[in-house]
């Protein structure tokens, strides 16, 4: 029997699914990418699908990737402090 798929993420554009498709790979976790976005034009939303075993650890590496680093530079131009 295969295991069950959960959806994990959507995107917007083929480019931030398949941006956060390579993250999870490289982080060791299998994924199955569908949506509109998978076709010849690239058009259309894209959803990630993992199976359910990765879950939690797909969530977090997701939400972690979103995060921006501590001491990293702003859009602004000057450096963020950790903790603010």
């Amino acid at each position: 029997m295969a295991e069950d798929l959960v959806r994990v993420f959507t995107a917007a554009s083929a480019m931030e699914g398949y941006l956060a498709k390579g993250r999870l790979e490289a982080e060791g976790i299998p994924v199955l990418a569908k949506g509109e976005a998978e076709g010849p034009y690239r058009v259309g939303p894209l959803h990630l699908w993992v199976p359910a075993a990765f879950e939690v650890q797909a969530r977090l590496v997701l939400e972690t990737a979103r995060e921006p680093e501590a001491g990293r530079a702003s859009p602004g131009g000057t450096e963020e402090e950790p903790g603010t």
